[in-house]
């Protein structure tokens, strides 16, 4: 949670999306500034880390390092982090879908997937199961995005709890504008279908994360 906090405070600020709302509430940086909203991210990011290193419960020391890895990759430059430079890189420039849904694996799949294999690993989960939730995470990931460009285009500012349009006013590459309304809601049920078959051997332990994937399907904000 501090981890995905820190990146919607740095993602907000006017270098990046330059947004003004932020689940219905003016953006950090709006009210208290540029520079103590870029340096309360970077608590945020060290006080995640400081929080898993500090608090190991005795027996427990391998599994929090395999936590921890998995945490550190998702935010690195091969995770959130890489996927937000090839985001704004791709301001103003006409991508394909391949080249749409790579950004997407990284800048929104990567730390839900870190974060159902964290849960995986301290839980004893290996092989399969860890490679069960990868396969959900980025299924889940890309259906998230997809319905995300879905409420920019569609929804209320006061129902999203953030501006709307600002993916056409940053001239950002979105899934209904490479492919169409329909298409990209089409696109999104194939994600959450991927999602709820790699937990089919988990029966009724995969229950919430069934449910949480059928909400992100039908979410309004």
């Amino acid at each position: 949670e501090m981890v995905h906090a820190y990146s919607l405070i740095h993602d907000d600020l006017p270098c990046m999306d330059d947004d003004a709302l932020r689940r219905g509430k003016p953006t950090n940086h709006r009210v208290y500034g540029e520079g103590i909203a870029l340096l309360a991210g970077d608590a945020l990011l060290t006080q995640a880390v400081e929080t898993m290193v500090c608090s190991v419960p005795a027996g427990l020391e391998t599994r929090y390092w395999q936590a921890l890895q998995e945490l550190v990759k998702a935010c690195n430059t091969q995770g959130m982090i890489g996927g937000q430079v090839l985001d704004l890189n791709a301001e103003g420039q006409q991508l394909n879908l391949d080249e749409l849904q790579a950004i997407h694996r990284w800048k929104t799949g990567a730390l839900i997937r870190a974060a159902l294999r964290i849960g995986g690993i301290i839980g004893g989960g290996e092989g399969e199961v860890l490679m069960s939730l990868s396969t959900y995470g980025e299924a889940f990931g890309l259906a998230f995005q997809i319905t995300d460009d879905l409420l920019d285009q569609e929804a209320e500012t006061a129902v999203l709890g953030k501006t709307t349009g600002s993916d056409l006013r940053k001239q950002k590459a979105t899934y209904p504008a490479i492919v169409g309304v329909e298409e990209a809601r089409r696109l999104a049920a194939v994600e959450i279908e991927k999602a709820q078959r790699a937990l089919q051997s988990f029966g009724e332990k995969g229950r919430l994360l069934r449910q949480l994937a059928e909400y992100v399907l039908h979410r309004n904000h």
